[in-house]
């Protein structure tokens, strides 16, 4: 992966963590045990510190950033979604933030909550545990209930799995020029589309 330095700070990845190839990470970004860190996102800690806690995924073309002094913090088992941009906020322990939503300056996800997809979340911004927050500027609709919470949790063990998964097998190849027969899907928990499916 693309990993700077500036004025000697090194980025730190524990060797259980997953960070793609494509991923920047920049100054002091601390990724810790379990983590997943997808293509093209961009971690850059120049100003203020990054960390991400244990179990937690930050996915494609996510941005972290944080003014000078302040951190960046995505909470054990949290969960940042495609093209999200997190900025100086907290996400806290079990969380979500949906794709392309926006978390801005001394914001704080609390635990359980799920911020809906494109989102804008305001400064200083504050919930109790089990929100649903949506809309722009965003607020909070109504609690979550446990199934939503569960539906949550396991989304972030998938990402979790897929860190073992690219750890182990994730490699950079050439395109083949057609399909092999039989060509095997790659492995999903059992999921088939509906086309695939028996009656």
């Amino acid at each position: 992966m693309p990993s700077y330095s500036i004025e000697g700070v090194v980025p730190v990845v524990h060797p259980s963590a997953y960070v793609h190839p494509t991923a920047v990470l920049i100054g002091d970004v601390w990724i810790g045990p379990d983590c997943y860190v997808g293509p093209a996102a961009s971690l850059r800690a120049d100003f203020g510190r990054i960390i991400l806690k244990q179990g937690s995924n930050v996915q494609d073309t996510c941005v972290m950033h944080a003014f000078p002094g302040m951190d960046t913090v995505v909470e054990k088992n949290g969960h940042v979604g495609h093209g999200a941009i997190l900025h100086g906020c907290v996400v806290g322990e079990d969380a979500m933030v949906g794709m392309n939503a926006v978390v801005m300056d001394e914001a704080h996800i609390a635990p359980r909550s799920i911020v809906g997809a494109c989102a804008f979340v305001k400064a200083k911004f504050t919930c109790e545990p089990g929100s649903l927050i949506v809309g722009s500027p965003a607020k909070v609709m109504r609690m979550l209930s446990d199934k939503e919470i569960a539906w949550k949790r396991k989304g972030t063990e998938e990402y979790q799995r897929l860190t073992l998964r690219s750890l182990a097998s994730l490699e950079e190849v050439q395109p083949l020029s057609e399909a092999e027969t039989d060509r095997p899907r790659v492995d999903a928990s059992g999921y088939k589309p509906k086309y695939e499916q028996s009656e």
